[in-house]
């Protein structure tokens, strides 16, 4: 924690000028003398190394020094490795040109000698690499030896029980180290303002104090103010978004200037010349300090803002949000105060007793205000509970989540403290703020990127569906995770070992899988495929059309290229990215069995694709019938064909289904097709003159074909009437409903006009006459011997020929 505070310290003095340029050492590992690594030194290295781990006794800094010559050496080794790497190669290939050894042991002397002198050279070529490769071997043994050494010790500081803060034995060291640190300020500055050479240079420098200190107290009297003041007149209901960004960059003026007036006044102080050793170590860890609580106050700033025309962060109320800008303040306030406390003390060897002492009031803050913070989260919670939303659903989850570890946090950790661990409650309460302000600070900036590629776009309602602004939100999150490793107590090491062997990638069947392999297959790949789909461009709309191919061959050539490119594409890929396929062999044959069984339907339904753009039985636009379903075919695939219906619904059809099963194809080669018209006429109406009239409806309609002429069938004698049908041939049988229709109400019209009767089934419905006597008594009424009605009045009873001469026999109808 303590580590990650003062590289925190470092960057923002670098950043805001609070140190000299710093020379920066080239490294070891970029260089490699032409010999190859110095064995005799790493030797020595390693034994030094080995000795200090069995002690036990070594600093954790000369660790951390021997560990850094240690990462030196083996990068040394692994730029070895790669030495003779073509020769090796093309040892290899001569070895396996001449083929394995007869088994009789027949060989003919030349190739023998060959053999053994490639066998020699090959041997003296990988000598220097099998070495490095040891030496390597060796040095990430040493390299886990120590981080584990430091990990160890730093669990066991962890869970060691010091002075208890809460002791009263310990209060009057705590006042003795303050008072004592006060006091030598304080005679620091008696004694240079007494010395001749110290007023001398007071005078020579009061011009300089002066402006110093007139320009710090106006960037701390009024600097806020003026980006406040700027930021209202910008600011409106709805703004731009490039408007929002100028008042985001403006709001940064709430930080540095007020910090950059603390720089005037620290600068003013030290132009004095008053200052010694002690009063220098307070001011330079002031700067740092101060940083971190204007930071920290700006964050709050943003996450809660008094107005925020976009919506605020969170889903809390004014009087909410006001608590949560005063909290993030004071946050940032202990976090700044513990920094300074533990630089101040580590400077001044202030003990431990006194530094827990000292310490245990700003933990004691600090478990407040994550308490707060977290009450807040938790209504954040409650008032998005209503949201329907999947992505703000997750983001209330995750508030929840964080609500509870922090209220935990905010418990545990000053009780920690009061009994003696405050090392323990330290990495507990300070990496929990420290990460509440890189959250904060995340917030802060996928809001910006997300204004950003409004004002690009210049669409706020494309934004809020696009991937674009997620990715970069998901980008800063893996961004920020070294961050959040280094806050939680990660060494620099750690994470540049992680580095390492994460670039060295995995072996996989003998073939290393490194990120900048994968990065170099999808690139390559990328580049094939987009040229592929340019290619299918021009073929499908520029080269393709001015041939005579019809538009199912000109789509299978199209799809044609499409597989053959990609399959090209991913092999050259393979091939740039250096990927041996011939060592993933043994593992793709071992997995074929398991993929064949388990995806034989995929590479069935993919063969048949592959059969279809070939043969064409069926091509795009087509009028097919398959599996009882009717439609267009939209578009042919490598698992299956889309068909389009005549209800506008998509089909998704396996192409295992057009090849082993019955495809009625309505439109393969030309669109000519038949039309069936039935109709019917009463009996005794004039058949010829019935013919004549269908046959001038059927030549009269314009997409009729007149070769062959259309054709009229006396198909039969039906139960009610005289049945015909038209037939004739379509010029275009995608109409073919159409032009039925279209008959149908001519020859309606034309019989109509004619006087020919088209029937319709007629029925005589009898009754039986005897009704049920419990009718009959709910009615009133004697039953009638016999009644005929229609079907609206009574339930029918159909009766055949024999049940009427019963009825009439036993006098109970009179036979109709």
């Amino acid at each position: 924690m303590i580590r990650f505070l003062r590289l925190l310290s470092l960057v923002l003095a670098l950043a805001c000028g609070g140190i000299g340029a710093v020379s920066f050492a080239p490294m070891a590992q970029a260089q490699q003398s032409l010999g190859g690594p110095d064995y005799e030194a790493w030797e020595a290295l390693a034994d030094r190394v080995e000795n200090a781990l069995e002690s036990g006794r070594v600093d954790t800094k000369i660790l951390e020094d021997l560990r850094s010559l240690l990462v030196d050496f083996r990068q040394k080794f692994i730029d070895a490795q790669s030495v003779n790497a073509t020769p090796i190669k093309t040892v290899r290939d001569q070895l396996a040109a001449l083929g394995p050894v007869p088994e009789d042991g027949n060989e003919a002397d030349e190739v023998a000698a060959q053999r053994e002198e490639l066998n020699r050279r090959l041997t003296r070529l990988e000598a220097p690499v099998r070495t490095a490769d040891l030496a390597r071997s060796r040095a990430d043994g040493l390299i886990q030896g120590i981080d584990q050494l430091i990990r160890d010790r730093q669990t066991a500081e962890l869970l060691r029980l010091g002075p208890m803060p809460v002791n009263p034995l310990h209060w009057p060291e705590a006042l003795r180290a303050t008072y004592g640190l006060a006091e030598s300020v304080r005679s620091e500055i008696v004694l240079e303002w007494n010395s001749p050479v110290g007023r001398s240079v007071l005078n020579d420098s009061l011009p300089a104090v002066l402006a110093w200190l007139l320009l710090g107290l106006i960037l701390l009297a009024r600097g806020r103010h003026w980006s406040t003041r700027l930021m209202r007149q910008l600011s409106q209901e709805e703004p731009s978004a490039g408007r929002w960004i100028s008042t985001f960059l403006i709001s940064l003026g709430e930080w540095f200037l007020p910090y950059a007036g603390i720089y005037a006044l620290v600068r003013a102080v030290q132009a004095t010349g008053l200052t010694g050793t002690h009063a220098d170590l307070l001011l330079s860890n002031l700067l740092p300090a101060a940083f971190i609580f204007l930071l920290a106050r700006w964050l709050a700033q943003r996450v809660f803002p008094r107005h925020e025309p976009r919506g605020p962060v969170l889903n809390l109320d004014d009087r909410c949000r006001y608590s949560g800008r005063l909290y993030g303040a004071l946050m940032g306030l202990v976090v700044a105060a513990f920094y300074f406390i533990q630089a101040v003390a580590e400077g001044a060897n202030w003990s431990e007793e006194a530094t827990n002492v000292v310490v245990f009031p700003v933990l004691a803050l600090t478990g407040l205000l994550l308490w707060r913070l977290a009450s807040l989260l938790n209504l954040h919670s409650r008032a998005s509970e209503s949201v329907a939303d999947a992505e703000a659903g997750f983001r209330d989850r995750i508030a929840r989540l964080l609500s509870r570890v922090l209220t935990a946090l905010a418990l545990l950790a000053p009780v920690l403290a009061a009994v003696g661990y405050v090392k323990a409650a330290q990495a507990m309460m300070l990496p929990a703020a420290l990460s509440l302000m890189l959250l904060a600070s995340l917030l802060v900036l996928q809001r910006l990127l997300t204004e950003l590629y409004v004002m690009i776009t210049g669409n706020r309602e494309k934004a809020r569906e696009s991937l674009l602004p997620v990715l970069a939100g998901f980008v800063l999150v893996l961004l920020s995770l070294p961050v959040f490793a280094l806050i939680w107590g990660a060494r620099p090491a750690q994470l540049l070992e992680f580095w390492t062997r994460f670039t060295e990638g995995v072996s996989l069947g003998g073939t290393q899988i490194s990120p900048a392999i994968f990065l170099t297959f999808a690139l390559v790949f990328t580049l094939g495929y987009l040229a592929t789909r340019l290619l299918q461009g021009a073929l499908r709309n520029t080269i393709l059309p001015k041939t005579k191919l019809d538009t199912g061959g000109r789509n299978a050539i199209v799809s044609g290229i499409g597989y053959v490119g990609i399959f090209l594409a991913a092999l050259i890929a393979i091939t740039s990215a250096g990927i041996d396929l011939s060592s993933l062999a043994i593992v793709a044959g071992a997995l074929s069995v398991g993929i064949g069984f388990g995806l034989q339907n995929i590479v069935s339904n993919f063969v048949a694709g592959i059969i279809l753009l070939i043969e064409r039985p069926i091509s795009e636009g087509d009028w097919i019938e398959v599996g009882g379903q009717h439609g267009y075919v939209k578009s042919i695939s490598v698992r299956s064909t889309r068909i389009e219906t005549f209800d506008r619904t998509d089909v998704i059809v396996p192409n295992a289904d057009f090849v082993s099963g019955t495809v009625t194809n309505y439109t393969r080669g030309n669109t000519v097709g038949r039309v069936i018209v039935p109709v019917g006429v009463a009996y005794g109406t004039d058949t010829r003159k019935v013919e004549q009239i269908l046959k001038e409806v059927a030549e009269e309609h314009p997409m009729v074909l007149m070769n062959p002429p259309p054709n009229i069938v006396f198909r039969g004698f039906g139960a009610s009437s005289l049945d015909f049908e038209i037939r004739a041939i379509l010029r275009d049988v995608n109409w073919v409903m159409t032009v039925h229709s279209d008959m149908n109400h001519e020859i309606a019209r034309r019989f109509g006009e004619a006087g020919i009767e088209i029937p319709f089934p007629q029925q005589d419905v009898w009754f039986r006459n005897a009704m049920p006597a419990a009718m009959a008594g709910e009615t009133g009424a004697p039953a009638t011997p016999s009644a005929r009605a229609t079907p609206a009045s009574a339930a029918p009873v159909q009766k055949t020929e024999a049940d009427f001469d019963a009825d009439a026999a036993g006098g109970e109808g009179d036979g109709r």
